[in-house]
């Protein structure tokens, strides 16, 4: 496997201070990284990040967005279509993207594919009041995969319930879910902090008030309730909730790094609104340089044998000044 640099700062040797998140200061984000990793990540080109691939990351750029949502239900299919009896199968997906969603439950219907040995792991949940949220809740990921995908399936191609998994508070049987069942491909998004899941950067307390936690520390957790980074809180009201900030909860249930580590492949798609020009630049580049921090937490799959990034090439943008 690749080397993997432990991002530090320092000076002759001795660790000096990062600085405080420009976003939320009691919070470790990407804005607490040196300035010339930054510099140097705005400044790359499409053409750049092409060429960022190496062995245990690939690349794919794609130019039709139809194209891209269509690949990225097909990993649905390739990890069903593996299920057999004596050897289940499955992938876990997000909720965002979701256009894959009622594509997957088509191509399913079309080449009728009979889903009972299949497996499909949810891969967040929100958290609130103790508990995580019912299919009754407007945000709630479960009733979004069933009511773009699952339940579109012809009934005699579903798959049983019990093999459907979704985190919950007391993650003990979602966890233990992944025992026994080939988890084919983790399929995912970026979010604006640099998170897959809510797998997010860490408050700046505790043990961690003055250094972030190592690579190999955030790579122990497990599935879990997580305190939300405020940014990831204003970009889900952004996407789902019309900028309505109130209506988000603060805590969620996401798939841990642990959880992650069992799957053989890990795929992000960025088609170019979750995440911003600059953020898709610097997981790519962290990632490609095997350059792992938690503050940036998709950064450690620098540190995962296979990892896909599929792009839509229109969505890259650029870092540029640009007034408006």
């Amino acid at each position: 496997m690749r080397g993997v640099v432990e991002l530090g700062i320092r000076n002759e040797g001795a660790k000096m201070a990062r600085p405080l998140s420009k976003i939320a200061p009691e919070w470790w984000d990407y804005t607490t990284l040196p300035a010339d990793l930054l510099q140097e990540v705005a400044r790359l080109t499409v053409k750049d990040i092409e060429k960022l691939g190496r062995h245990g990351f690939r690349i794919v750029m794609y130019d039709d967005l139809r194209e891209f949502f269509l690949a990225e239900a097909l990993e649905y299919i390739d990890a069903w279509r593996q299920a057999t009896a004596d050897q289940p199968a499955g992938i876990c997906g997000p909720v965002g993207p979701t256009e894959q969603l009622p594509l997957v439950a088509q191509l399913v219907n079309s080449l009728e594919i009979d889903l009972r040995h299949a497996h499909f792991w949810g891969m967040d949940e929100w958290y609130l009041d103790g508990k995580e949220v019912g299919e009754d809740h407007p945000l709630s990921f479960a009733r979004a995969d069933r009511e773009l995908c699952f339940d579109r399936i012809r009934p005699e191609l579903r798959m049983p319930t019990g093999n459907q998994h979704f985190p919950k508070a007391d993650a003990t049987a979602y966890i233990k879910s992944y025992a026994g069942v080939r988890c084919v491909t983790m399929q995912g998004g970026q979010g604006e902090i640099k998170h897959w899941a809510f797998n997010d950067p860490p408050k700046r307390e505790g043990r961690y008030k003055d250094e972030p936690p190592t690579a190999a520390d955030y790579r122990k957790l497990t599935t879990r309730v997580v305190d939300l980074h405020p940014l990831t809180v204003v970009q889900n009201a952004r996407t789902s909730g019309g900028g309505n900030i109130p209506s988000v909860p603060a805590k969620a249930i996401s798939v841990g790094p642990t959880e992650t580590w069992k799957a053989e492949r890990v795929s992000i798609w960025h088609p170019g609104w979750h995440d911003n020009p600059f953020g898709m630049r610097l997981t790519t580049f962290m990632i490609s340089k095997g350059i792992a921090d938690p503050c940036v937490p998709m950064s450690l799959l620098a540190e995962h044998p296979n990892v896909q990034f599929s792009f839509y090439r229109p969505g890259i943008g650029t870092c540029e000044a640009e007034m408006h």
